[in-house]
């Protein structure tokens, strides 16, 4: 979809890419990794993406440090362009989870003195000084080459187990004087927040014998601090300041602004917030109590999709799922790169399904998907399959099945990252299988209206409800087909938009469909039922 018309900062796609390059490998096999082979991983990811020539970095940044936190929840590397613009980046990652489990768990009702800002009078949150915390300390994992063997440019000779600013303060060491470097601190979401905070505290640091200029761009950044600490980061000299921001992103209104996303999103596109919503967003506000935060550059951040032009069609009826999965497609990276006008970084591997989603070990299936690699691997659950072949096309894996019990998420890793558990990716050891809804074809119309679902599991009997309404006419087709029609649903008044948009669900014997967006059906009438229009 298109988008406003606005200048781009030459610099903002290049160091977006490098912030989203930070979540590479961001999640641990499901099987299990230690965190140096999690650490080897992404350092191989993101030295792939670093020398993607297609991506706005153009493949001339060279990866030097990367450190992650004890408990894997924090990542930040170090990279250099070699392009002779003698420019250093700091990135941060951001977010892995759902924003708004995110924010939730941000703890903000605290303050603390921001003391590695150089005073005591710099109030920030126990939750982000907790994040700055694990960063600032973090060190590279021993057996981690800080360079990958056989890269150009100064040999930074950094020790393995150096934290950041150690790291930095040897690769300023060696780099040429002219022109005069910069570093870049920057970071996605929480990744952003952090990166105020990083950056400030680098600047209080003495860096000899080759000073750098400072520069900090942050995109969908949550507030870190209050006013004192949006004082103090405006206050400081930077070569380049900005703060990039989605319209309609949630987590940058977090924590000075959030109530205003209870009246998202614009008609007629929508999704708009329920009742449901607008608690939440409430509950999750008042997790500040009665502190006031303030974002810095808060009178001028860099705002794009103004008018709402770039959204998830899919995602765009009154519900708390759609709301919650179009909160999450605001605030992506693939969002931002998209309305910042740089390429798309190359995704992890996606499962779709399985040929067969019951069934023993020592069976056969095919995992169906995208993004798998010659160095994807499989797991069923936390248990890792050791036989599977993959398509040179990276769209299936024929594996087979290990040993296990109960049912699994079948998962898929690579380098770049590990593919999410999705409901056509179950598989239950010796059945019956999970029962799935995957689509509702159509997705709307009036009561009576003979509908198409399609899914996993279905077997003779099985009931189809529409919400709370049992469907009429159900014809289970195959373990994969059902056919029924629409109930009645007579609702009107305050309660008749909340009420257009359901859930389909399908039971068999104890087992009910999880929801999702992706199994809605929405009445264009809420009047009784008439005639059938199929």
């Amino acid at each position: 979809m298109a988008t406003s018309a606005q200048p781009v900062p030459s610099t903002a796609p290049v160091l977006l890419t490098l912030a989203a390059i930070a979540a590479t490998a961001a999640v641990a096999r499901p099987s299990g990794e230690s965190r140096q082979e999690q650490a080897l991983r992404a350092r191989s990811g993101i030295t792939s993406l670093l020398q993607d020539p297609t991506l706005a970095t153009a493949g001339t940044w060279q990866l030097k440090w990367l450190g992650l936190s004890p408990d894997n929840a924090n990542l930040a590397y170090v990279a250099w362009n070699s392009d002779g613009s003698n420019q250093i980046v700091v990135a941060v990652r951001g977010t892995v989870n759902q924003p708004l489990d995110t924010m939730e768990d941000l703890d903000v009702g605290t303050v603390v003195p921001f003391t590695a800002g150089g005073s005591t009078d710099i109030a920030v949150s126990t939750g982000a000084m907790d994040a700055f915390t694990q960063v600032a300390t973090a060190r590279g994992i021993t057996g981690v080459p800080a360079e990958p063997s056989g890269s150009d440019g100064p040999d930074a000779a950094i020790p393995v187990d150096a934290t950041l600013a150690q790291a930095l303060a040897l690769l300023l060491a060696v780099v040429p004087s002219s022109p005069q470097p910069t570093v870049h601190v920057t970071g996605h979401s929480l990744g952003g927040c952090v990166a105020t905070m990083l950056a400030a505290y680098l600047q209080t640091q003495t860096w000899t014998p080759n000073p750098p200029r400072f520069a900090l761009v942050t995109f969908a950044a949550p507030t870190a601090g209050l006013q004192s600490f949006a004082d103090h980061v405006d206050g400081l000299d930077w070569i380049l300041h900005e703060r990039h921001v989605n319209a309609y992103d949630v987590v940058p209104l977090a924590w000075s602004d959030l109530l205003e996303a209870r009246k998202w999103y614009p008609h007629p596109q929508g999704p708009r917030a329920t009742a449901e919503v607008e608690l939440l967003l409430t509950e999750i506000n008042l997790l500040t109590k009665d502190n006031v935060y303030v974002q810095p550059l808060a009178d001028s951040p860099v705002t794009w999709n103004p008018s709402y032009d770039w959204y998830n069609t899919l995602f765009i009826h009154k519900t708390t799922a759609d709301f919650t999965a179009q909160v999450a497609f605001q605030h992506s990276n693939f969002s931002y790169l998209y309305l910042l006008g740089a390429p798309r970084i190359p995704a992890g591997p996606v499962v779709t399904g399985l040929s067969s989603t019951a069934g023993e070990g020592g069976e056969q299936l095919t995992i169906n998907g995208t993004g798998f690699t010659p160095d994807s691997v499989v797991d069923f659950g936390p248990v890792p399959c050791t036989e599977f072949v993959h398509d040179l096309d990276g769209m299936w894996i024929r594996a087979v099945v290990p040993d296990g019990v109960g049912i699994v998420d079948v998962r898929v890793t690579s380098r770049l990252g590990t593919s999410p558990a999705v409901p056509l990716g179950r598989f239950a050891y010796g059945g019956p299988a999970p029962v799935v809804v995957a689509s509702v074809v159509p997705d709307h119309g009036t009561a009576l209206r003979k509908v198409t679902i399609e899914g996993s599991g279905f077997a003779s009997g099985a009931a189809v409800r529409f919400k709370d309404e049992l469907a009429y006419d159900v014809a289970v087709e195959s373990s994969t087909v059902i056919t029924a029609k629409a109930p009645a649903r007579a609702l009107d008044g305050a309660d008749a938009d909340d009420a257009k948009t359901v859930d389909v669900t399908v039971t068999v014997g104890v087992a009910t469909s999880p929801t999702a967006p992706i199994d809605e059906f929405t009445y264009d009438d809420l009047s009784a039922a008439g005639g059938d229009p199929s």
